[in-house]
């Protein structure tokens, strides 16, 4: 069934919810988890598509019920993939990584101002953050250096930002090696070389517990 219709989202669940427990196929992308395991626990079978396997179903242009249409068709197809529908906390994993991929940035970002201003003064500093920690007290408290008053301000500004940054940063870490220690899948994973909390919560977060996957050769492509 192809639903010629636009609706919103509290619409569209209202709408299903009066059907009878009906094939749901629907584009991957962002809130199509939400609503899936929101159908399917209205007793609905819900299936994600991934939209580069939609594409091919496509027969004009990319309009609201050609997509529909082209949805239907892939979803019927024997040989189709889909994409597992993820649980809240997968989505919770996610939104940590997330937030300490956007923390860590910020912080590199400003480690490198810090040394790009530095060096426009004169003043080398290597690459790192334990590095430009441990020199700049000693660049501010030198008066030999010919910094400004203003300069100075600065940087301890830029400073107090990186350290609260860090803060931010060691504060998820915790809460990773805690999700990571009561995930039974997690612990399986720390256990293999080279793979900690950090990066075993992530692979969580993004596919489950692989079962999308027939061969490790899938998950690595």
């Amino acid at each position: 069934m192809v639903v010629r219709k636009k609706f919103s989202r509290k619409q569209l669940l209202h709408f299903m919810a009066n059907l009878r427990v009906v094939l749901i196929g629907m584009e991957a992308c962002g809130g199509s988890h939400f609503l899936a395991r929101t159908l399917r626990e209205q007793g609905h079978e819900v299936c994600l598509i991934p939209a580069q396997y939609v594409k091919p179903f496509v027969k004009t242009n990319k309009i609201y019920y050609i997509d529909a249409e082209a949805i239907a068709e892939a979803v019927g197809r024997p040989r189709m993939r889909f994409v597992p529908i993820k649980s809240v906390e997968q989505f919770d994993m996610q939104s940590l990584h997330r937030l300490r991929e956007g923390w860590v940035r910020r912080r590199t970002g400003v480690i490198n101002q810090l040394r790009g201003l530095l060096m426009e003064r004169g003043i080398a500093v290597r690459k790192e953050q334990r590095h430009i920690k441990d020199a700049l007290p000693g660049i501010l408290e030198d008066a030999d250096n010919k910094l400004s008053r203003a300069m100075r301000v600065l940087l301890l500004q830029a400073c107090s930002e990186m350290k609260q940054l860090q803060s931010q940063i060691d504060a998820t870490d915790a809460v990773i090696r805690r999700m990571a220690g009561e995930d039974e899948v997690c612990q399986r994973l720390v256990e293999v070389p080279g793979i900690g909390p950090v990066i075993a919560t992530a692979m969580i977060s993004a596919i489950g517990h692989g079962a999308a996957f027939k061969k490790g050769r899938g998950f690595a492509a």
